[in-house]
């Protein structure tokens, strides 16, 4: 666990863009500390699974883009297999979504998260995470320490800083988190323009 004092820890939250989102996340207590080789043989194979399946389709799209003809049908063709393939792992992660341990998260970004949960959880207290976002079945497995909690609506809200990601698994929430915001910001200029 980090020897960071709070206000250090609260920093380190923010340095990443996070952004308001609602998820379903499943917290548990972790004992202790557990080292970098035993924390990669905890992460269940279909977290893994996502988390490949997402960097794929980023390059193998940039790489097909190049291509000249033929291009738009591949691409077409692909992200539907990609789609039948995201299907099926996402409903192989519903069954790693455990309700005795589901939690409601509130924000996420590539430091950290928040959520609010009926149970109790202690500040520094280190914490297993599976993150399941809406978009594009994105299911990460994290290790947090939770630095922060606050009264919402009747409801604790914990503040969780990343102490265990995988750098891809990190680079996706970021980039889920930009896309999150990239289509909020469509929105709100589609429903300007049309105010007009």
């Amino acid at each position: 666990m980090s020897q960071l004092s709070q206000a250090e820890k609260l920093k380190q939250f923010e340095e990443f863009f996070s952004i308001v989102h609602e998820f379903s996340v499943n917290v548990t207590t972790l004992p202790k500390p557990v080292s970098e080789e035993i924390f990669e043989q905890l992460i269940p194979v279909p977290f893994l699974l996502s988390s490949d399946n997402a960097t794929i389709d980023q390059s193998a799209l940039r790489s097909i883009q190049s291509l000249r003809g033929v291009s738009n049908q591949l691409t077409d063709y692909l992200q539907h297999q990609s789609r039948k393939i995201d299907l099926l792992v996402g409903y192989i992660l519903q069954q790693h979504d455990d309700e005795q341990h589901r939690a409601k998260g509130t924000l996420f970004g590539g430091s950290g998260i928040k959520f609010t949960s009926e149970r109790t959880f202690e500040t520094n207290q280190l914490i297993e995470l599976k993150i399941f976002l809406d978009i594009e079945n994105v299911a990460i497995y994290c290790h947090g320490e939770v630095i922060d909690k606050q009264e919402q609506d009747g409801r604790d809200e914990y503040t969780v800083i990343f102490q265990q990601i995988r750098d891809i698994d990190q680079d996706i929430l970021v980039r889920a988190s930009l896309h999150i915001q990239a289509k909020a910001l469509q929105t709100l200029a589609k429903q300007r323009r049309e105010s007009k």
